[in-house]
Parts: C-alpha cells; structure tokens; sequence
C-alpha cells in the first residue's frame, strides 16, 4: 500500500505492508522535495520521479492519495492539485488502482477524531507501525497515515452485531486513554 500526501515543494511517501487483522509494518517512507525557486514543469517532473522510484522498487499493490481540499491559499492549494495528478497518473500508468481520502477521513481512520492535529497522527502512526521514534517530516507521517487509512477502509471486515472493530490505532488510542485515567 503506498500513501502520497501530495505538495510542490514536500511531497510525503509511505509504503506499509497491511495484514488481515489490520496490523500494519513500515516498508518505506520520505519525502520528495523540489525547490520553490524551480520552473514548475521541473517541480512536477521531480515529484513524478520520486513516485516512479517509490512504485518501481517496492511494487504496491494500490495507491492512496490526499483529496484535494479548497484552501484560502489558491497558489497553495494549486500546487497540491497538481501534484496529486501526477500520483493518481502515475498509479494509472503502473496499472494500479488508486483512492483519494480527505485529511478528516484519515485522521478519523489513525486517531479516531477527524480534527486531530499533526502531532497526533504522528504519534498514532509510529505507535500502529512500531516504530521508535515519529516519522519526520508530518508529510511523511501523512502518507503513512493515507496508507493505513485506505487499507483498513477498503479490507475492513465487521465484527459481531454489524459494528465496525476498532483499528489497531483506535485501540492504541482508547488503551491510552484508559492508562491516564487510571494514573488520575
């Protein structure tokens, strides 16, 4: 599973090997960056190139790609869009399906709130993948967390009475939770 949260000068890139019982192991991530002083056709090319290498080594089985979301900042929010179609052409060119997910949808997915902020999807991501330290930059933490989302979204299977399991991050969070207060 590769997640790509998209951007022009940060372009964060995840790949995670997803089990069945939703538990999740680091197989790569980074950051592709282009220089803001860059023409943008040479940013674009860039990030098409750190994607390709990204797809041409570890071979995904799918694609998940930050949607879009208007912003104040239309030069920003241009960039991020453009970059996002180049990842969802090059999984297209790879043969691969490929899903969009809003930020709230994998915030809610990896911490259980959809208003969580980056240091939380930091910490649920290191914590769901074992890793001992946060993954840096967030863009890297992001894709990671694109990642997990659309896995567990699209291989989700229900548990008894219809209900939805709790992800192994949600359990993470709630088991946490639970500790606090115990220690009050």
């Amino acid at each position: 599973m590769l997640g790509i949260d998209p951007g022009l000068t940060r372009c964060g890139v995840g790949v995670v090997d997803v089990e069945p019982d939703r538990s999740g192991r680091l197989v790569h991530v980074g950051v592709i960056r282009s220089g803001s002083d860059m023409p943008l056709p040479e940013r674009l090319a860039t990030i098409a190139a750190g994607i390709r290498a990204v797809l041409t080594e570890h071979r995904p089985d799918v694609v998940a790609v930050e949607r879009v979301f208007a912003q104040h900042n239309v030069r920003t929010v241009m960039g991020t869009a453009q970059a996002s179609g180049v990842a969802l052409l090059l999984a297209a060119e790879h043969g691969l399906p490929a899903e969009t997910h809003t930020p709230s949808e994998v915030k809610a997915a990896i911490t259980g709130y959809g208003a969580a902020d980056k240091r939380q999807v930091q910490t649920m991501v290191a914590r769901v993948l074992r890793l001992d330290a946060l993954p840096q930059p967030a863009d890297a933490a992001d894709a990671l967390a694109l990642a997990l989302c659309h896995a567990w979204r699209s291989g989700g299977s229900t548990g008894g009475q219809g209900s939805t399991p709790l992800t192994p991050a949600q359990r993470a969070w709630a088991d946490a939770e639970r500790l606090v207060r115990s220690s009050r």
